[in-house]
């Protein structure tokens, strides 16, 4: 049986990865391993949260003593590692909260899991997922491949990269079967609304200014959140041990015409005059270190693993926006701090 540590699964992309491996595996345990910082919230996961093969443990990646245990009581063969602070802003505020968890974070889970499995890494694997941030900034062409030199400009940036070289590292180093997933933006429901996707949402909803910086003209590639679940799951089945997995929506769009794309369904759903919500869009400074355009080239897993986005931007965008239009709550309690409450009631009944 594959018992399997999900860490940061309380989070965005983490709670999707968790859902899809309860459902889709029920001989698979899989334990969410989430210190419940500001982003982790327990209320993405009710629906599974009394599946007989999840578990919750909540903990710090930097608690060595804990891991050791977890890794003891449960026989943990595979690690799939989500656990990060994650906000280029945030990073900028406090580049030493991302060096603690980003980069001491994860070599403490290197650590455990080389001494843990020293005795026999067969069957064992260490799932590293990352970001095309590291690669840097791309002009107004090209695109970023697993062989891109890695050039990263904030401190979240580079938080990342060096535990990218850490997993590699321990990988030639000492044997330790990892793989590396680089992803693009991701969307879609359950984001926290610091996010810019939910963020514009959520002020259209309110009447509030949107902010953009610069010019809005910095590029992105966006992809749907459950399609980056299913791509981590193809990987961690399929892919080969130490190497690099690119993951992108084949989705590039200019800021500012994404947050116009988002005003121009809101106004529709809401049932707004066109153009309502435009007239909300407010320029603001550019942010420090400001990347101009990442655009991942996803080849190698298309013709490896046959993964390929399976939602074209515009639907991915309807259906995020009809989430958050639905799960007003959901939305509330995050902004209110409700969710904390929750999450904090949940853990005390375990």
């Amino acid at each position: 049986m594959r018992t399997i540590v999900v860490t940061g699964g309380a989070g965005f992309i983490g709670s999707h990865v968790v859902r899809l491996l309860v459902n889709k595996y029920p001989n698979y345990r899989i334990i969410n391993y989430d210190k419940l910082t500001y982003a982790g919230n327990l209320e993405n996961l009710k629906d599974v949260e009394n599946a007989p093969n999840y578990r919750f443990v909540k903990g710090d990646i930097c608690d060595a003593q804990l891991l050791e245990k977890l890794f003891e009581e449960e026989n943990v063969n595979a690690v799939i590692h989500l656990a990060a602070e994650s906000h280029v802003d945030r990073s900028i505020t406090n580049p030493m909260e991302f060096i603690q968890t980003n980069i001491v974070g994860t070599v403490t889970l290197l650590n455990v899991a080389k001494s843990k499995w020293a005795d026999n890494f067969e069957d064992k694997l260490f799932y590293h997922v990352s970001t095309d941030e590291v690669y840097g900034s791309l002009g107004e062409t090209g695109y970023f491949y697993e062989t891109t030199s890695y050039d990263p400009r904030s401190p979240y940036s580079a938080s990342k990269a060096s535990s990218d070289h850490l997993v590699m590292a321990y990988h030639h180093t000492f044997g330790l079967p990892v793989i590396i997933s680089n992803c693009s933006n991701n969307y879609g429901p359950n984001q926290f609304p610091e996010k810019l996707i939910p963020l514009v949402i959520n002020n259209i909803k309110k009447g509030k200014p949107l902010p953009v910086y610069g010019k809005g003209e910095n590029v992105r590639d966006w992809l749907y959140v459950v399609d980056h679940a299913r791509a981590i799951d193809m990987i961690f089945h399929n892919g080969k041990i130490g190497q690099t997995y690119n993951i992108g929506g084949h989705n590039e769009w200019k800021n500012i015409d994404l947050i116009k794309v988002l005003c121009r369904v809101m106004d529709k759903k809401m049932g707004n005059p066109e153009g309502s919500a435009e007239k909300l869009i407010t320029y603001v400074k550019d942010r420090a270190g400001h990347d101009l355009r990442y655009a991942i080239d996803a080849t190698k897993i298309k013709d490896e693993l046959g993964w390929l986005p399976s939602l074209q931007f515009e639907e991915g965008i309807e259906k995020t926006v009809d989430w958050y239009l639905a799960n007003n709550e959901w939305l509330e309690n995050i902004v209110s701090g409700e969710y904390e409450r929750y999450y904090s009631a949940q853990y005390e009944k375990r």
